[in-house]
């Protein structure tokens, strides 16, 4: 097997850790209530690449954090 074979899921899966870890932190300090925290967190968690991607889609992400004086991140 060809080394590069071996590793090469390795940057993309650390990608998408990172990315899920920013998304579950952003949730956590919005001004969601807290059934709505466990779900995103939840959806996130255990389904990464999906969640992820309808986090950014249907989350809100602008009008819940826009009072908590956090900035989402683009």
């Amino acid at each position: 097997m060809h080394p590069a074979a071996t590793y090469g899921g390795s940057f993309f899966g650390l990608v998408i850790f990172i990315l899920d870890l920013i998304a579950i932190f952003e949730v956590i300090n919005s001004n969601r209530t807290t059934v709505s925290k466990l779900g995103w967190s939840l959806l996130i968690f255990l389904f990464p690449i999906l969640g992820l991607v309808l986090y950014f889609l249907f989350g809100n992400r602008e009008e819940h954090n826009a009072g908590s004086g956090y900035e989402a991140i683009v």
